[in-house]
């Protein structure tokens, strides 16, 4: 499969579908293994992960999971091409740092990505729209059991598997959730809700993972536990934090429905009025004003067929994105101006925010029940 084809179709997981969709945009699991007779790749010499690589390539490309999958050593990517990969969370801003000796191997759907001299030898993620860490773990689970049989990991009796940062010793799993809480962040509980997370040995990070700020009011919950822990252990007791946070995130929204109307109203008409009139716009700016016209589906004030154009414009207007779409190198001012460009011409066909709907049950007392796929 051609990277074009990669890059201009939207994945499986991008298509606002799945459990909980409105506040759970991906659940993601990933699975850190490495081969026990060579160096870990931040120790291995230039020769060393050439061999590494040519050992774990054919096996991945071999699997079922990967028929028609496209798989490119890192050194063929120009660095706006990675960047694109990094944008759509296909690989690591780790992996995208790596040249000779590493590669990626993705599957059609975009919902399974394995990088290869990574941190560790092998990355192996499983991502799924909506609330769907079972199912992530189940498609990585089976791939990591298919590649243990043709590979030797290294594995310790007592400690588990053994990989190079010593956080990820164990299962050498990570299961994320990336979570849309504006509701939370307006009504200013988000630290509450991210100091109790904490408490309990989980860890909340922004859009790009570690180190990155949570832009669009997009959370990332995930585990830090990897030792004396079972994978599945880990799975259940994270999707029931989520749960908890999203019944947070629905009172939130409730509240602020019943007793800040005005406010909420006002953000979301003002999110309207500067992305459809806005002729120059920063990446910040602009996730953080359509997290608020997707709140705004989310409520009924836009049809939910409008859903799918926000969900795609979080990911279209991304730095990275821009550039590939315009084929040409742009500087951030450019961005900007065609970030805005952008978003003016797909809402064009937006009809106005219709409060009416959601005023009248806030002062029933309710609020519009939320739509899932279970």
């Amino acid at each position: 499969m051609s990277i074009h084809n990669i890059l201009i179709g939207a994945g499986e997981w991008l298509r606002g579908e799945g459990p909980h969709h409105q506040i759970v945009v991906s659940s993601r699991v990933r699975l850190a293994r490495n081969l026990r007779t060579f160096a870990f790749p931040g120790w291995a010499k230039k020769a060393e992960r050439q061999q590494i690589l040519d050992t774990i390539k054919p096996q991945v490309e071999a699997l079922g999971e990967m028929t028609d999958a496209h798989s490119v050593y890192s050194h063929d990517l120009s660095a706006l091409e990675k960047q694109v990969l990094v944008e759509r969370h296909l690989i690591s801003r780790e992996h995208a740092a790596k040249s000779v000796g590493s590669a990626v191997i993705m599957n059609r759907r975009q919902t399974l990505s394995i990088m290869i001299n990574e941190e560790d030898h092998l990355r192996m993620q499983s991502i799924r729209s909506g609330l769907q860490l079972k199912s992530a773990f189940k498609l990585v689970d089976k791939v990591d059991s298919t590649l243990e049989s043709k590979l030797d990991f290294a594995y310790d009796g007592r400690l588990g598997y053994l990989t190079a940062c010593p956080t990820n010793v164990g299962t050498g799993m990570r299961a994320s959730a990336m979570l849309h809480l504006p509701g939370l962040v307006l009504s200013e509980m988000i630290n509450q809700v991210i100091q109790a997370v904490n408490k309990i040995g989980l860890a909340v990070r922004g859009l790009y993972g570690e180190g990155t700020e949570a832009m669009g009011n997009l959370f990332q919950i995930s585990n830090q536990t990897t030792l004396g822990e079972k994978e599945d252990e880990i799975v259940s007791r994270l999707s029931k934090v989520i749960e908890t946070i999203i019944e947070k995130e629905h009172d939130a929204r409730q509240m602020l429905i019943q007793k800040k109307s005005n406010t909420l109203w006002d953000q979301i008409g003002r999110a309207y009025g500067v992305l459809t009139f806005a002729h120059a716009m920063t990446s910040k700016e602009a996730l953080n004003l359509l997290s608020i016209m997707k709140l705004g589906v989310d409520l009924g004030a836009f049809p939910e067929d409008r859903r799918l154009p926000i969900d795609e414009l979080f990911i279209d207007t991304q730095p990275a994105h821009l550039q590939k779409s315009s084929q040409q190198k742009l500087n951030a001012e450019e961005r900007d101006h065609l970030r805005a460009q952008i978003i003016r011409e797909r809402l064009r066909v937006f009809p106005k925010p219709d409060i009416t709907k959601v005023a009248k049950e806030s002062e029933n007392g309710s609020s519009p029940e939320p739509q899932t796929n279970e």
